[in-house]
């Protein structure tokens, strides 16, 4: 009883190993035949604090050039549309 649990357990690992998809093993791509496909270019940013993001990870603005950005946008914002808080009714 023993050996035919081995057996079978080892056939069960023997099948997973040759039908689990190891990369490098399979069709060739279409493209392989000397052909590179272009590159995908990257999405544009949907917004201003996404191309600040950009900007900042691609080195072309500083740290600093980022953070006085973003105060300027704040500013912006804080005027064309200004929070009001509700008043404190407690006790």
């Amino acid at each position: 009883m023993m050996i035919l649990l081995v057996a079978l357990i080892g056939a069960v690992v023997a099948l997973g190993m040759a039908f689990w998809p190891w990369p490098g093993r399979g069709p060739e791509p279409r493209h392989a035949a000397g052909r590179v496909p272009p590159p995908v270019p990257a999405p544009l940013p949907a917004s201003l604090e996404g191309a600040l993001a950009a900007q900042l990870l691609s080195g072309d603005i500083t740290g600093r050039q980022y953070v006085r950005a973003l105060e300027r946008i704040a500013a912006r914002d804080e005027r064309r549309h200004p929070m009001s808080v509700p008043r404190d009714y407690r006790p």
